[in-house]
């Protein structure tokens, strides 16, 4: 195996044995050969959409669920992947007959093997490596995760039954293009490309969420616990928490977020039922320890699943795209009623949370609150009350060096503001770091796509403020990142011609060092430094002001 996709990867260059996520050789194999058989699958709807038939939503949705199924901490089900490898291929099949000429097609369209031991085979062939230049590799992959990223943002406003065929065309015209030769100057293009759909994915996103749940609220979260059995719903997907609360209710079991879900929170449709308490716990990667103490059952909707203890194993449910050999999967396609009858039964037989912490956290920072805010944050920025606006969206992680960004948050001027999406929030959320003229300094705006709403909040106080350059504003960017959906939202900042981004805690092993001067040299991108360092970049006005006062100060003791 070789796999280079997420921040942790060994050694900052790539997994060669067994993830450090904790996927097996076998499954990281099968991943490169869902990815390279649905690029064939994507090569025929291209052809057949040039013979003017339009692709089908459940073609497209395939296509969608494969990429994100392949995402990092998503799946680590051998049986899951064959399955969707062999469903992939009789799609295909079944969609070759209808094309007039193949002469033009790719060995990935036409591969139509379907025993498990010759697809075993293939897979080991098909991985990153396939490209031996070591930049176009770097630029291939970096579409690629792209793609993964937009194909799970897609797959949840599908959930939520909204469409948008340009996207899907744009999906699966790309991965044709990661077929073929492309100069680094045609890959460069390309990679933005991807992060402009990225953009036009969570606007879509956004919308199917709004819509079925309402705009965000500013909401205290509560962070204790209540005496009832209860259920622990992880993951980003909104429309199995509505289920989930719909069939627990009048049961005696109460429902709990954990990292990603915690935005559920801030919606209104999700405020009316008494038993969705509040947030369980912390970032993802924190869910060994906080799923013991947890006692009821587990629903992973989509990634974020650290491979569970034998204690607890037998408590964790997914769904959608998520997986876990030996883990109840509960299923149920785009449209369909899902069945959680079997986790609510066990939630019943199980004792209460035990509490971890008590009180509460306050978010639903999203683009339609604080634009009501708007004419107070103007006011503040403009009398000088707010220094800078500091976006830290993104994502937490396991590496000890992530205690980075929550010194970084402590050392921030008391005249600055942090806007975070995902689950980076939980390195600082908890911190008390006050308010400006009653503006929290940490204004969390939701889910990892809801990066979006920070991209709309700057587009929008450029216009009041008459900028012409959104590099113009008083806002920073110190990002971390651990998978691909962190790196279609970077790519989507960098299609918006946003600079500067600082991005942390270290640069993706998948780009090449010729790959990251391109980004140096046209988007100022860099990787953190230490705290202080980062400061002085940041602050340089304030370490000025800094240096000026130690010359006074020495110069006084010298008089003396």
């Amino acid at each position: 195996m070789f796999c280079y996709q997420c921040q942790e990867t060994a050694g900052n260059k790539g997994c060669t044995q067994v993830g450090v996520c904790g996927k097996n050789a076998t499954v990281a194999n099968l991943q490169d050969m869902l990815i390279w058989v649905t690029k064939g699958l994507a090569q025929v709807l291209v052809t057949l959409r040039a013979q003017g038939r339009r692709s089908d939503q459940t073609v497209n949705r395939q296509v969608t669920y494969n990429l994100f199924t392949t995402i990092t901490n998503a799946n680590f089900d051998n049986a899951a992947f064959q399955k969707n490898i062999v469903k992939t291929l009789e799609l295909k099949a079944e969609l070759l007959k209808d094309i007039k000429d193949m002469s033009e097609l790719s060995e990935a369209a036409l591969y139509d093997e379907r025993e498990l031991t010759l697809i075993y085979d293939k897979a080991v062939t098909v991985g990153v490596f396939d490209t031996e230049d070591e930049d176009i590799r770097s630029l291939r992959e970096l579409t690629i995760y792209g793609l993964k990223g937009l194909g799970a943002y897609m797959q949840h406003a599908n959930a939520l039954l909204k469409e948008d065929e340009d996207i899907h065309r744009f999906i699966q015209e790309t991965l044709v293009k990661t077929l073929e030769v492309h100069t680094p100057d045609e890959w460069v293009d390309l990679v933005l490309e991807t992060g402009s759909y990225g953009v036009r994915a969570m606007a879509l996103l956004d919308e199917a969420n709004t819509s079925a749940y309402g705009h965000p609220q500013i909401t205290q979260v509560t962070i204790g616990t209540r005496h009832n059995p209860a259920i622990l719903i992880s993951g980003h997907d909104l429309r199995d928490m509505e289920m989930l609360l719909k069939q627990t209710e009048g049961t005696g079991v109460d429902v709990y977020t954990h990292s990603e879900m915690l935005p559920a929170n801030y919606y209104p449709a999700f405020k009316k039922y008494p038993h969705f308490v509040g947030n369980y716990g912390n970032a993802w990667w924190r869910q060994r320890e906080e799923i013991e103490s947890f006692n009821g059952p587990v629903l992973f909707t989509t990634n974020c699943i650290v491979p569970p203890k034998a204690s607890y194993i037998d408590r964790i449910y997914t769904t959608g795209a998520a997986g876990y050999p030996g883990c109840k999967h509960l299923g149920g396609e785009i449209g369909e009623e899902k069945d959680f009858s079997e986790i609510i039964a066990h939630a019943k037989r199980l004792a209460a949370p035990t509490a971890i912490e008590s009180g509460h956290i306050v978010g639903g920072f999203a683009h339609g609150q604080v634009f009501e805010l708007a004419d107070s944050i103007v006011e503040a920025v403009k009398s000088g009350a707010i220094r800078k606006f500091v976006v830290m969206a993104g994502c937490d992680g396991r590496q000890q060096g992530r205690n980075y960004y929550t010194m970084f948050a402590e050392a921030l001027p008391k005249d600055t503001v942090i806007l975070t999406a995902g689950c980076a929030k939980y390195r600082y959320n908890k911190l008390d770091l006050g308010d400006i003229n009653g503006i929290p300094r940490v204004l969390d705006a939701g889910q990892c796509n809801d990066a979006y709403s920070l991209a709309l909040i700057a587009l929008k106080l450029k216009d009041i403020l008459e900028l012409n350059d959104i590099n113009d504003l008083p806002i920073i960017y110190n990002i971390a990142w651990y998978e691909q959906k962190a790196v279609i939202v970077l790519l989507a900042l960098l299609s918006l011609g946003i600079k500067h981004i600082h991005l942390g805690p270290t640069l993706p092993a998948f780009l090449s060092p010729n790959v990251v001067k391109v980004l140096e040299d046209n988007f100022d991108l860099a990787s953190i430094e230490t705290v202080e360092a980062d400061m002085a970049a940041f602050f340089p006005e304030i370490t000025k002001t800094r240096a000026a006062s130690m010359i006074d100060i020495n110069s006084s003791f010298t008089n003396r």
